[in-house]
Protein backbone atom coordinates (compact mmCIF):
# COMPACT_ATOMS: atom_id res chain seq x y z
CA UNK A 1 0.00 0.00 0.00
CA UNK A 2 2.55 2.22 0.74
CA UNK A 3 4.23 2.08 -2.51
CA UNK A 4 1.26 2.56 -3.81
CA UNK A 5 0.94 6.13 -2.24
CA UNK A 6 4.49 6.59 -3.13
CA UNK A 7 4.14 6.22 -7.09
CA UNK A 8 0.95 7.92 -6.87
CA UNK A 9 2.06 11.12 -5.51
CA UNK A 10 5.33 11.26 -7.57
CA UNK A 11 2.93 10.48 -10.60
CA UNK A 12 0.93 13.92 -9.35
CA UNK A 13 4.85 15.87 -8.74
CA UNK A 14 5.35 14.79 -12.25
CA UNK A 15 2.17 15.71 -13.61
CA UNK A 16 2.52 19.20 -11.95
CA UNK A 17 5.82 19.89 -13.17
CA UNK A 18 4.63 19.16 -16.73
CA UNK A 19 2.29 21.68 -16.50
CA UNK A 20 3.98 24.33 -15.10
CA UNK A 21 6.94 23.80 -17.32
CA UNK A 22 4.84 24.71 -20.13
CA UNK A 23 3.19 27.91 -18.48
CA UNK A 24 4.75 30.74 -20.87
CA UNK A 25 6.58 33.41 -18.84
CA UNK A 26 5.11 37.35 -18.22
CA UNK A 27 4.21 39.47 -21.68
CA UNK A 28 6.59 41.85 -22.62
CA UNK A 29 6.10 45.40 -21.51
CA UNK A 30 7.07 46.74 -24.90
CA UNK A 31 6.19 45.92 -28.47
CA UNK A 32 9.53 46.70 -30.03
CA UNK A 33 8.97 45.92 -33.95
CA UNK A 34 11.59 47.35 -35.84
CA UNK A 35 12.75 49.66 -33.58
CA UNK A 36 16.61 47.82 -32.85
CA UNK A 37 17.05 47.28 -36.54
CA UNK A 38 16.77 50.74 -37.31
CA UNK A 39 18.67 52.15 -34.96
CA UNK A 40 21.59 49.69 -36.60
CA UNK A 41 20.53 50.90 -39.98
CA UNK A 42 20.84 54.67 -38.83
CA UNK A 43 25.10 53.75 -37.89
CA UNK A 44 25.05 52.16 -41.37
CA UNK A 45 24.04 55.00 -43.27
CA UNK A 46 20.20 54.32 -44.13
CA UNK A 47 18.42 56.93 -45.33
CA UNK A 48 16.32 58.87 -42.74
CA UNK A 49 12.96 59.18 -44.28
CA UNK A 50 13.47 55.65 -45.17
CA UNK A 51 13.75 54.92 -40.91
CA UNK A 52 11.26 57.27 -40.58
CA UNK A 53 8.46 55.35 -42.76
CA UNK A 54 9.22 52.10 -40.61
CA UNK A 55 9.46 54.07 -37.40
CA UNK A 56 5.91 55.59 -37.81
CA UNK A 57 4.21 52.37 -39.42
CA UNK A 58 5.46 50.34 -36.08
CA UNK A 59 4.58 52.84 -34.12
CA UNK A 60 0.81 52.93 -35.49
CA UNK A 61 0.67 48.96 -35.26
CA UNK A 62 1.61 48.95 -31.68
CA UNK A 63 -0.91 51.54 -30.28
CA UNK A 64 -3.62 49.67 -32.75
CA UNK A 65 -2.75 46.38 -30.84
CA UNK A 66 -2.70 48.47 -27.38
CA UNK A 67 0.68 47.88 -26.46
CA UNK A 68 3.69 50.59 -25.45
CA UNK A 69 5.80 51.84 -27.58
CA UNK A 70 9.35 50.94 -26.15
CA UNK A 71 11.91 53.60 -24.77
CA UNK A 72 14.17 55.51 -27.37
CA UNK A 73 11.54 55.30 -29.91
CA UNK A 74 10.10 59.02 -30.26
CA UNK A 75 13.84 60.10 -29.50
CA UNK A 76 15.26 58.40 -32.45
CA UNK A 77 11.96 59.31 -34.43
CA UNK A 78 12.58 62.70 -32.87
CA UNK A 79 16.44 62.73 -33.98
CA UNK A 80 15.49 61.63 -37.60
CA UNK A 81 13.13 64.48 -38.13
CA UNK A 82 15.69 66.58 -37.23
CA UNK A 83 18.11 65.08 -39.69
CA UNK A 84 15.57 65.69 -42.35
CA UNK A 85 14.75 69.49 -40.97
CA UNK A 86 11.27 69.09 -40.04
CA UNK A 87 11.53 70.40 -35.83
CA UNK A 88 8.23 71.17 -35.62
CA UNK A 89 7.59 66.88 -35.80
CA UNK A 90 11.51 66.58 -33.97
CA UNK A 91 10.22 69.00 -30.83
CA UNK A 92 6.37 66.96 -30.70
CA UNK A 93 8.24 62.89 -30.15
CA UNK A 94 11.16 64.13 -28.18
CA UNK A 95 8.05 66.06 -25.90
CA UNK A 96 6.77 62.44 -26.05
CA UNK A 97 9.88 60.62 -25.13
CA UNK A 98 9.77 63.19 -21.99
CA UNK A 99 6.30 62.87 -21.26
CA UNK A 100 6.52 58.90 -21.56
CA UNK A 101 9.93 58.01 -19.90
CA UNK A 102 10.31 60.93 -17.85
CA UNK A 103 14.15 59.49 -17.08
CA UNK A 104 15.00 61.07 -19.95
CA UNK A 105 14.31 64.15 -19.28
CA UNK A 106 17.75 65.58 -19.33
CA UNK A 107 18.51 64.53 -22.26
CA UNK A 108 15.23 65.22 -23.80
CA UNK A 109 15.47 69.07 -22.82
CA UNK A 110 19.15 68.95 -24.20
CA UNK A 111 17.98 68.34 -27.52
CA UNK A 112 14.63 70.02 -27.06
CA UNK A 113 16.33 73.72 -26.28
CA UNK A 114 18.19 72.75 -29.67
CA UNK A 115 15.28 72.28 -32.05
CA UNK A 116 12.58 74.50 -30.51
CA UNK A 117 12.06 77.37 -32.36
Amino acid sequence: MEMVKKAGLMALLLGAMLVTGCASGPEPIYQWEHYQPQVYEYFKGQSPEQQITVLEEDQEKIKSAGNRVPPGVHAHLGLLYAQTGNDSKAVAEFQAEKALFPESGAYMDFLLKKYQK
